[in-house]
C-alpha cells in the first residue's frame, strides 16, 4: 500500500519520486536559457537579454530581481517574467523575499514552506503543501524550487533533474566519489566546464 502511493504521488506530481528539481511545467531556468529564447520574452530586449546572459549565473531569484529592476523593468515586468523563467529556489535555505517572488505564492505559500523545513524529499512536499492547495497548484509550485542533492548518494537519473545536465555530466558527478570538499568539486568538474558553470551546479549540490 505505501508503495503504492508513493507512484501514485509521484506520478500526480509528474516528478520522479527520487528527484530533487522540480520538473518544469514550461517555466524555464534564467541561468541556461539561450539568449534568443530571452530576447522573445515580454520586456526582454534583444539588449537586455545579451546582458542578462553576461550576469549569469544568478545565485538567488532575488539577484536576476535585482538586475531586472537595473534594466529599468517594473516590478510588475520582473513578476510576469516569472512565470515564464525564474531562478530555482532552495526549499531549504530561500528566504521569504525569495519565496514571494514565486508567482501566486504570497506571504501564506512562504510560512508554509518555511513551516516544514528541513524537506528532503518532494513526497513530503505535496504531503505538507497538498494541506493548502490542489495537486495542480503543488506541481506548479514545485517546478520553481529544488531540494540539495546528496552528491555521493543522488543517482545519475537524480542529477539530470539539474538544468542542463546531460548523462556526461550526472556521470562525472558519479565518477569522482567519493567527494569531501567544494575544492574538489571544483577542481573535478571545472576539468569539463568554466567556473561560472562549476559555480551554478554547485548550487543544486552538497557534500554531508
Amino acid at each position: 500500500m505505501i508503495k503504492f502511493a508513493a507512484f501514485t504521488l509521484a506520478a500526480l506530481l509528474a516528478i520522479p519520486a527520487a528527484a530533487q528539481v522540480g520538473k518544469s511545467l514550461g517555466v524555464v531556468d534564467a541561468n541556461t536559457v539561450s539568449e534568443a529564447d530571452l530576447a522573445k520574452m515580454p520586456g526582454l530586449t534583444p539588449a537586455i537579454a545579451k546582458a542578462l546572459v553576461a550576469a549569469r549565473p544568478f545565485d538567488s531569484i532575488t539577484a536576476l530581481n535585482t538586475f531586472l529592476l537595473g534594466q529599468k523593468l517594473t516590478q510588475d515586468q520582473a513578476n510576469a517574467l516569472y512565470r515564464q523563467m525564474f531562478v530555482h529556489i532552495n526549499l531549504n535555505t530561500a528566504t521569504a523575499a525569495e519565496i514571494m517572488l514565486i508567482p501566486g505564492a504570497g506571504k501564506r505559500m512562504a510560512h508554509e514552506f518555511e513551516e516544514y523545513r528541513p524537506w528532503r524529499s518532494y513526497a513530503q512536499f505535496e504531503k505538507e503543501i497538498g494541506k493548502y492547495v490542489d495537486a495542480k497548484e503543488v506541481a506548479r509550485l514545485a517546478q520553481y524550487t529544488f531540494i540539495p542533492l546528496n552528491l555521493n548518494t543522488s543517482t545519475e537519473a537524480d542529477f539530470m533533474t539539474i538544468p542542463g545536465v546531460g548523462k556526461r555530466m550526472a556521470h562525472e558527478f558519479d565518477e569522482y566519489r567519493p567527494w569531501k570538499t567544494q575544492a574538489q568539486f571544483e577542481k573535478e568538474i571545472g576539468k569539463y566546464v568554466d567556473a561560472k558553470e562549476v559555480k551554478r551546479l554547485w548550487r543544486y549540490v552538497y557534500i554531508p
